[in-house]
Formats: C-alpha cells, structure tokens, sequence
C-alpha cells in the first residue's frame, strides 16, 4: 500500500492550506508538547517524518541528519523535493507556503501521500517558525533553490542557484533561543528514535552526524521489524531460533508483525501506527492481543496440550516473555489518550485481529516445534500465574484487616493526603533510625529495608510475591501488584529511594528500579518515584559546616571559602550522619535535592534493565566499560 503512489511525484495543486501560522510563536507547547528537551527533539523528527513520508510513496531511500557546532540541524534527502511553483492558494512559492503556513503540507491530500507519519500533522511550518533561522534547499526541475527564513519569516524569496543532477530537499535551522530552555541537542536521544525510524521503514538508510563529538552512526536494515525483535532480544534467550513474521493488508490497512518468545517474564510488545510510537496502545495492540490469545489456546486443545479439565489461558499467560513489533499504516490515523499516542481507529482491531489470528493459526500448525516451545510457555505462565494469585490473596487480605497489618518496620506517617505523603526507602536498620527520629512523621514515612531485595529480572511473579521485603513495600505503597496493581489506591505521593552513595547503594537502587520498572511501571509513569541526593562531604571550619553534594562543589567551595584550617569528612554511609544532619541535608523538602526517575523510553529502559540484571554477563561487562568515564562517585 505504501507503493500506490507508484513513485508519482506530488504537485503544487495537491498542497492545500488549512489555516495560519500565527499561534506558533505564542503558544509553542501546544504545537510541540514542551519547549523542553522533548519538544527541540521534536523538531528533528518533524523534518525527518517529511523524509520518511517520501521514502513511504517510494520516491526516497537515504537520509542524512547533521548536528552542528552551533547545535543547528541539517536534514537531507533524495526525495522528489517540495515542489517550487506557484501555489494556486497563497500565490508564494509551494516551498514558502508550506514552510510558513501551518497544516500546509502534501500528507493532507490522499492522492499525494497514501500514508504519512509527522508529528500529528502539525507540519515543518512549526519548525520554520520556532527556529532563529531556517534554509531550505530544494533539487527539483534540473535545478536548486534555496530560501532563508528568520523565526519564520521570509528573508530572501525562492531562488534558483545553480543546476541539479538529482532532487531532494535539504532543511537546515537552529532552535530560537527565545523558544527553548535549552538548544544543545542529546546524542543518544536522537540516536534512539532514528535507529528506531530505520527498523521500521526496512531499505531506509539513515546516516546520523554529530560534528560536536565527530561521532557517525548508521542505521540501514533491510530486515525492517524482524531486525527490530533481533536488536531487543540479543541480550536475551530466545525459546525459539526463528523470528515469526508477518505482513498482510486488508481494507487498506497495512498490519507488520514481528514477534519472538524469550525465556524471560515480562512482556514487551511496542506497537507503532504510520511509524509514531502509540505508547499508550490502542485498537491495533487490541486486536492482536485478542489474536495472540485465541490462537493460541485453540492450537493448544487441538493437540492436547490443554485438556477438558484445563483452564483458559489467559492473555498475561500468551503473551509472558514475549518481545513483539505491530506496526499498521492506514490512511487516516486518529489519536486519542493523554498524550495523543493511543490509536483510535476502530476499524484497525477487526482487520488486526482478523489477519493476524488466521496467520497465527497457520504459524503454529506450519512449525510444530516452536508451536510446542510457545505452548509450554504459556502453560507453565498459567500456572505461576495462579501461584501469584493466592500469593497476592494472602498479602491483599492482611493489608485489608486495619493499619496495624502494616509491616512493622514501617514507620508511617500521620497524614493520609496524597498530595503531601512521601515514604523513604532505606537501606539498613542503621540509616533507617536516623531517619526514623530525623523525619517530620506528620507526613513523612520510613521503611528500612533488610539486605538487598530479589533480582526481579530473574524471577516470575509468584517467586516475587514469596520476598518478605518485596511484599513490605507492596502492602505500605497499598496499590496491589500485578493484575490486582491500583495507582489509585497508592498511600504516598512520592516514593524515595534513599540510599547510601556506594556500589551496594547503587546496586540496592538498580534493583529497586528493576523491580518498579516490571511490576508497577505506573509509578514511574506518573513520576512518583524519587531518588534522593545525600551528600558525599562535610566541610568544617571554625563553627560553620558546609555539606557538599559532588566533587565539583567542593572544589568551588574551597576556593570559596579561602585559606586557614578546615577539616573535611566523607560520607560513606547515612548511617554517618545524626537524625539532625540527615533531615537537614536529605529529608527537609526546602532544602533536600531529589532526583525524579522518568521512563522517557521504555525500549531503551528494557534494555537497560535487561543488560545490568539479566543473565549474560559480556554485554552487562561491556555497558559498564563503557559508562564508567561517567561514573563520578564510587567507593570500593
């Protein structure tokens, strides 16, 4: 579907113009999300999505993307480049109108393009205009041309100079200063999406520069999201060698699927519509979801896997260890959810499930060993499944009797208001009861932990559910785990890890995370999870102390402070400071420094979390030598 164009290359006429570019300047957030990090990335994708709308009507097959000195950005293409006549509408140049007119753009007429991504619609327009400047250089007609813009402004009219073999656009601009908190661009975040982009438009190459640190990459799969599974898993053990596949269209919607089954117990399915990432899911994960599961338990009572007696797999069951790819391109996708990354498209889940249940079917019948290694699996996530069932009724039933069912290391707090609440998670009965008489227990709470709690990347639920420390944080956070998890039921507004600033504090802390990351996500979802900032020194001289939180501000406040006699401590441990020092300098929110852990991606974060407490141990040896030059505070 992607190929009806049949290489066409669209005109002027097809560009139609839906409304001002205005708004932009005065109210950026609502065009980009943020006029944080999130939305100057965001500016990138917007001109790279052009490029890839080219490469889906068959016309481009190579990107470049340049990150300059200054932190401006170059995006090339070999595509048709935007057309350069007179548009009938606006009586500019097409390149002026759609570069300073918004919603003006190709992917808004259906004859032009069958299938485009963008952000939303919203057009390179929006990118022109929060830009200090901007210049775009079309290759078209055997000739170049170029114009400068200035926060969106035409400096300079379309020009023509010089002849072109070949054609494509080349977008070149730099963030306003005005606009954005901050122009420098992250490496590894642009990294991420285009390796991403790559995977899931197979033949596109795509070549990242950054000339602040000469680093290149490139990104060029002919695999497509069979390479995508590929890339996930290979720190993982598959149960099956083969990477199962499938691509079919029905009512012009186009459904990819690429999925493969680890040994691990945590699922990861990404799912994609006309190449944005739709986190938040919708009717296509839908219909696979509902595919999965009915292909599955019909293939196991065909061939007896599962007998008379034998319950239901479930969904969880199906889909336990799977890493899957769903990628569908439609026409007219519709976006729903807070974050506009839902599909809403109800047509999408009957045409999903249909296609990819009857292919399922074939699958397995077709390739009986996987079918079998696939099968086992998911019985075997049944039955653990029911392990943790009773395991949660046991902890849900002591947690409902009355407060005093709380764990009793749990020092709680008084208040019951969400919105103020906040619970500390220490490491060691030392910390614990310092923190214990230094905190404020009108909303304040402390749970010391024992030891350092399960690897949960190891382990399935029901041996999680059997951890004494494990099931103390989920009866005090109150929200249930699993099946039975409630953010809504969460008894603390801010959950803080806080632990000591050496390599068992860290690993203490990466476990936390681990296990937060695979059994309630939500909360670092909806940002209650906190790490706290001890700090590393006191400095002493004469009657005033001084507490330093990194190397960098000791040196600046020895500098500050001049000559003469001071002494200096080093905190190893929290257990070093008395209940006053640790409420002054870690506990007290008018002073305290907390760090909130986001999930910005939870693709790279499962690979984080995958390559740190998984089985292999070459990729976890790897990763680390390469992030040690990052790491600045380490005791051994």
């Amino acid at each position: 579907m992607a190929n009806e164009n049949n290489g066409r290359i669209y005109t002027a006429d097809e560009i139609q113009v839906l409304t001002g570019l205005e708004p932009v300047r005065k109210r950026p957030g609502m065009y980009i999300g943020s006029t944080g990090s999130r939305g100057l990335h965001h500016l990138v994708y917007e001109v790279v999505d052009n490029s890839i709308d080219e490469a889906l009507a068959g016309v481009c097959d190579t990107i470049n993307i340049t990150i300059h000195e200054d932190n401006s950005i170059t995006v090339e293409d070999n595509g048709s480049g935007i057309p350069v006549e007179i548009h009938p509408q606006t009586g500019k140049s097409t390149v002026e109108t759609v570069l300073t007119i918004l919603h003006a753009g190709g992917k808004f007429d259906n004859s032009a393009y069958k299938v485009s991504g963008g952000l939303h619609g919203v057009g390179i327009s929006v990118v022109n205009a929060l830009s200090e400047w901007l210049i775009a250089t079309v290759k078209r007609n055997g000739k170049e041309y170029t114009q400068r813009f200035e926060r969106g402004v035409p400096k300079t009219e379309l020009e023509i100079v010089g002849d072109a073999e070949s054609t494509g656009t080349i977008i070149s601009f730099k963030p306003d200063r005005e606009i954005f908190d901050d122009i420098n661009f992250n490496f590894e975040t642009l990294e991420y999406r285009f390796r991403e982009m790559a995977f899931l438009n197979k033949g596109v190459k795509i070549n990242l520069e950054d000339r602040r640190t000469n680093t290149k990459r490139e990104f060029h799969y002919e695999g497509g999201i069979k390479s995508f599974v590929e890339y996930i898993n290979k720190n993982k053990n598959p149960i099956h060698k083969d990477i199962i596949y499938f691509e079919g269209e029905r009512d012009r919607i186009l459904v990819e699927l690429a999925m493969q089954y680890t040994d691990g117990y945590t699922e990861n399915v990404y799912t994609f519509a006309n190449n944005i990432n739709t986190q938040e899911g919708g009717t296509h994960l839908s219909g696979f979801r509902t595919a999965l599961t009915r292909a599955l338990n019909d293939y196991a009572r065909k061939f007896n896997y599962l007998k008379e007696k034998d319950g239901t797999l479930l969904g969880e069951d199906t889909r336990e260890g799977l890493t899957a790819i769903l990628s569908v391109k439609l026409m007219e996708p519709q976006f729903e959810g807070q974050t506009k990354t839902k599909l809403g498209n109800s047509e999408v889940r009957g045409v999903t499930e249909s296609l990819i249940y009857d292919f399922l079917s074939n699958y397995l019948e077709e390739n009986p060993k996987s079918g079998k290694s696939i099968i086992e699996k998911a019985i075997n996530a049944s039955r653990a499944r029911e392990a943790a069932r009773k395991a949660r009724e046991i902890t849900r039933k002591r947690s409902l009797l009355d407060n005093t069912t709380l764990p009793g290391k749990l020092a709680d707090c008084q208040s019951n208001d969400i919105n103020e609440t906040e619970i500390f998670i220490v490491e060691g009965d030392s910390a614990g009861g310092s923190a214990k008489q230094g905190r404020d227990r009108a909303f304040q709470a402390i749970l010391p932990l024992r030891g350092k709690i399960l690897n949960v990347e190891k382990a399935r639920l029901d041996k999680v559910l059997g951890y004494e420390e494990i099931r103390a944080m989920i009866t005090a956070f109150g929200t249930g785990i699993g099946n039975d998890f409630d953010i809504e039921k969460l008894r603390y507004g801010k959950i803080i890890i806080m632990t000591d600033a050496d390599v068992d504090g860290a690993h203490i802390r990466t476990l936390l995370l681990t296990f937060f990351f695979r059994y309630m996500r939500e909360l670092l979802d909806k940002g209650h999870v906190y790490i706290a900032q001890p700090p590393l020194y006191k400095v002493t001289k004469g009657k005033k102390e001084y507490y330093v939180y990194s190397d960098e501000e000791l040196e600046k406040l020895l500098e500050d402070i001049g000559g003469g006699n001071y002494t200096i401590q080093r905190y190893k441990g929290l257990g070093e400071m008395n209940p006053e020092q640790l409420w002054e300098t870690t506990m007290d929110p008018e002073k305290r420094v907390l760090l909130k852990v986001s999930v910005e991606d939870g693709l790279v974060a499962d690979e984080i979390f995958t390559t740190l407490m998984g089985d292999k141990v070459r990729p976890r040896r790897k990763f680390i030598q390469e992030n040690a030059k990052f790491v600045k505070n380490l005791d051994i």
